[in-house]
């Protein structure tokens, strides 16, 4: 025996396994490779087949020490700055068997991005790869001096092997972290906080909001712990950064954007600021170079001279507001601002910033005036937005007359709409109310309850609007008619008493005909803010952050739920901070720039109360708001009652198509639902979801039990939806629609005039500007155009639905055949979109301006293109 195993010995012992070390360049790795060699950086194998014990218990055994031999190229991609290659070989040793992961200790002084690690003709195994994607920073950062990566392979808990289960239990243990103290930049660690960052007490008492989540009055879901230390003047409220260092607030590092993405953001924040969007935005950029925050200096320096030159009042006619899209402000030639563009990487990016003397705030043109600048003013369009814009989940069916609310009526009163039959009757084809309520024909975008508890506050700071109900109706050619708007403000002798409410219908001429259309506005304003704080804001980015932060606690890297849901969660934790940062924190953009103004979060909040993550699901969600009926015989087991609707049929072909993968895939690890029962991971990730991500929803009966195949697959393709496809059917529509303020104002000025003032003349002998002083402004406009703009653009390492940035995600055939397959499913899809949006009987899919619905049209390319569905939450 003992011959044996010398002969053993001496077999390998002079084999060297070929490694390849890939990394992603960055401006510290450029210019020193040379000092990544020798012990700089060392790896070692580890065994998943041979057990060794250690004083930390049996763990996989440990291979010889491998050190960086030769950098081998660095090769430049459109997605990355450049991806350098290493040498090195490992002494193998046969005791290792089948390599199942790998320790890698950074000597070196800077941190540097690993992307993979391949192994070459491993004896026994042929090609082993590691796919890392993480930050390794030096030692002394890591309390055991190390970092451990796992192959490709996809392992339930259950089925880990020995030698790998404490490596996996002690990544967990790390990316969990002790709930203590300030996190730094290479921190990885995930933990949960309350909306404590939103205020600056210590600015004064007008920055002062709530405390979202954690109470009964003001429940909200959980977002990322930063640990910083309190505020000065309140305990409770954590201290916030200064907006210069935006781009620092914490987040585990390897949810940072890439360095495209950041390049990108340094792009958009130079258009932003040429716009006159964000004062002092451009210093945020401390890692940029001096040239370049010397240029956004100089921009910031001018641009309080562009608005002043350029009498920031008033738009006085519809073609003034034209003019934006035309070209208004120039700024002259400029050698520097030429320097800063040619330093931007990509050619599209380098655009948004001339220095040619073109015009400074100049916009592309929205495609709603694209073929017609007037055709926004329809009532068709205005209708048909509800189904096929940029907010087209609200909508609901009405199944009772006159429409109630349900506000308690011992606090806010009678709150029951005024609309009577007599206002829409002789609109609606000879059909009683209750005959057409009785045949599916009447429908409903109520805002009303949602905004009355907040109206009066409101109407007390610069904004003034209405609560809104209107009343539609479907017509026999599958396009809806508005028959009635009732606006309603609060009652001046207080809630108790109710609101005073006013009904309008439809009129095309003089005054009346003015009234209309400043009703239509009234309710696009009330959609406008309600889509952004909820509909976008709450639904998508606020409620997926717990999901995020509760799958790398709970489940491994290579926990096959973790492989499905990761790349959803991409950048959603950025993207999340820096708008607690810059955009709902208080006297942040949002505030500025959508009516509710200062009570924005409280509105957002309220309407928390009313989530439920069952009703996410794009099915569940059509047959809660009377849209949808089940019916075993239709195509995705509900039937549309109103058959043209975009949104609806895109969004249930998506749907189908990701719980078709979802469930290919579920069905690969768990051959039955005790497989799932008996997944520790997954039970403490659904408990962790529920009690704490959600904690203010914990008691809630809705929420699945986590015990079945079914459940799962249910609330993993609910999740996936909502991250693609729902966020990119609210989000990258926004300048497409928004982006032409008259469509779709965020915020009113002022109520109707009341008859026989100047005013109320003014109606009706200069209509355009009685318009135009009613809805944004123009210094409010420009800057919510801006804001709008970036967040509709798909950046330049976009990854869209049915594709992956890694394709050797996983070593198992039978996973990547259905990935295949759900990639081929979409882009059967797209071809169904093209094709139904070229049918002239589908009139809502283009409607009077001729913007085909195109939102949930999975693919696209970068840039502004009213299309495409990204992985993940991300602009």
């Amino acid at each position: 025996m003992a011959d044996v195993d010398r002969r053993k010995r001496t077999k390998y012992e002079d084999i060297k396994v070929k490694g390849t070390l890939v990394l992603t360049d960055n401006h510290y790795i450029s210019s020193s490779k040379d000092d990544l060699l020798g012990r700089k950086v060392s790896l070692q194998l580890i065994s998943a087949v041979r057990c060794e014990s250690t004083a930390r218990g049996l763990r996989g055994k440990l291979g010889k020490e491998a050190n960086l031999k030769k950098w081998m190229s660095t090769v430049i991609s459109p997605s990355t700055n450049g991806d350098s290659t290493f040498e090195l070989d490992f002494d193998w040793e046969d005791e290792i068997g089948v390599p199942g992961a790998f320790l890698i200790i950074n000597r070196h002084h800077k941190e540097f991005y690993l992307k993979t690690l391949t192994l070459e003709q491993v004896p026994n195994c042929g090609r082993v790869h590691f796919v890392c994607n993480s930050w390794v920073y030096p030692e002394e950062h890591y309390s055991k001096r190390y970092r451990v990566f796992f192959s490709n392979q996809t392992l339930v808990p259950g089925k880990t092997p020995e030698a790998l289960r404490r490596y996996r239990e002690e990544e967990l243990e790390e990316l969990r972290g002790n709930g203590t103290g300030k996190r730094e930049e290479w921190d990885r660690v995930y933990d949960y906080d309350l909306y404590n960052d939103l205020s600056e007490p210590d600015a004064g008492s007008e920055l002062i909001r709530p405390i979202f989540g954690g109470s009964q009055e003001y429940p909200y879901p959980r977002r990322c712990r930063t640990g910083r230390p309190p505020s000065k003047t309140d305990p409770n409220t954590e201290s916030r950064i200064p907006i210069l260092k935006s781009l620092t607030i914490y987040v585990p590092r390897d949810e940072r954007f890439s360095q495209l993405k950041t390049s990108d953001v340094y792009a958009y924040g130079i258009k932003l600021v040429s716009q006159g969007l964000l004062p002092g935005f451009g210093a945020v950029f401390d890692k940029v170079s001096d040239e370049i925050v010397g240029t956004f200096e100089h921009l910031l320096k001018h641009k309080f001279e562009a608005v002043s030159s350029n009498n920031f009042n008033e738009f006085s006619s519809f073609e003034d507001v034209l003019k934006l899209y035309k070209g208004a402000l120039k700024i002259p030639k400029s050698n520097l601002l030429e320097s800063v563009r040619e330093k931007i990487p990509l050619e599209f990016f380098r655009e948004l910033l001339r220095s040619d003397g073109e015009p400074l705030a100049k916009f592309p043109t929205p495609q709603v005036i694209e073929a017609d600048t007037s055709a926004w003013m329809t009532d068709e369009e205005f209708a048909r937005q509800m189904l096929a814009g940029i907010n087209p989940v609200v909508i609901r069916r009405l199944q009772e007359f006159p429409p109630t609310s349900k506000l308690d009526p011992k606090i806010f009163g009678n709150q029951n709409s005024t609309i009577r039959e007599d206002h829409i009757e002789y609109q609606m084809d000879g059909l009683s109310v209750s005959e057409a309520i009785k045949c599916n024909k009447l429908f409903i975008l109520d805002h009303h309850d949602p905004l009355m508890p907040f109206l009066r506050g409101i109407n007390e700071t610069s904004t003034n609007t209405y609560a809104t109900r209107t009343i539609l109706f479907l017509q026999n050619d599958g396009t809806l008619k508005p028959l009635a708007i009732e606006l309603s403000v609060p009652h001046p002798d207080g809630d108790h008493a109710g609101v005073i409410s006013t009904v309008h219908t439809p009129a095309f001429e003089g005054a009346k005909g003015t009234i209309w259309l400043l009703a239509k506005t009234y309710v696009n304003v009330n959609d406008s803010g309600y889509h952004q704080l909820v509909c976008h804001w709450l639904h998508t980015h606020a409620s997926i952050e717990p999901f995020i932060i509760a799958t790398n606690r709970q489940l491994s890297i290579i926990h096959p739920v973790h492989k499905l849901l990761h790349p959803h969660f991409r950048d959603t934790m950025n993207i999340n901070a820096l708008s607690r940062q810059t955009l709902i924190n208080a006297g942040g953009l949002l505030e500025k720039t959508v009516f509710p103004d200062k009570y924005a979060l409280k509105l957002s909040c309220n309407m928390y109360k009313e989530w439920a993550f069952p009703e996410q699901a794009l099915p569940a969600d059509l047959i809660k708001r009377g849209l949808a009926v089940k019916d075993s015989r239709s195509p995705h087991g509900i039937r549309l009652l109103i058959e043209d609707y975009p949104f609806a049929i895109d969004g249930l072909e998506v749907w189908s198509a990701i719980e078709s993968w979802v469930k290919d895939y579920v069905c690969i690890y768990y051959k039955n639902d005790e497989e799932i029962q008996n997944d520790y991971e997954l039970r403490e990730w659904w408990l962790e979801v529920r009690t704490m991500g959600h904690g203010d929803k914990k008691d809630e009966p809705w929420w699945p039990k986590m015990q079945t195949r079914d459940e799962l697959i249910e609330s993993c393709t609910i999740i996936i939806w909502v991250a693609s496809a729902l966020h990119a059917a609210v989000n990258f529509g926004q300048y497409p629609y928004g982006g032409y303020l008259p469509n779709r104002p965020a915020m009113s000025r002022r109520l109707i005039p009341e008859p026989g003032s100047d005013d109320y003349d003014e109606l009706e002998t200069n209509p355009e500007k009685a318009f135009l002083k009613t809805v944004t402004p123009q210094l409010q406009s420009i800057l919510g155009i801006s804001l709008i703009e970036v967040l509709s653009r798909h950046s330049a390492d976009e990854v869209f639905l049915g594709d992956r940035d890694t394709p050797e995600w996983t070593t198992d055939d039978e996973a990547l055949e259905a990935f295949g397959n759900f990639g081929a499913n979409l882009r059967k899809i797209e071809g169904k979109i093209v094709e139904m949006n070229q049918d002239v009987r589908l009139r809502n899919r283009n409607g009077p301006a001729k913007v085909p619905y195109t939102l949930l049209y999975p693919s696209s390319d970068i840039g502004l293109t009213g299309r495409g569905i990204p992985n993940s939450v991300s602009i």
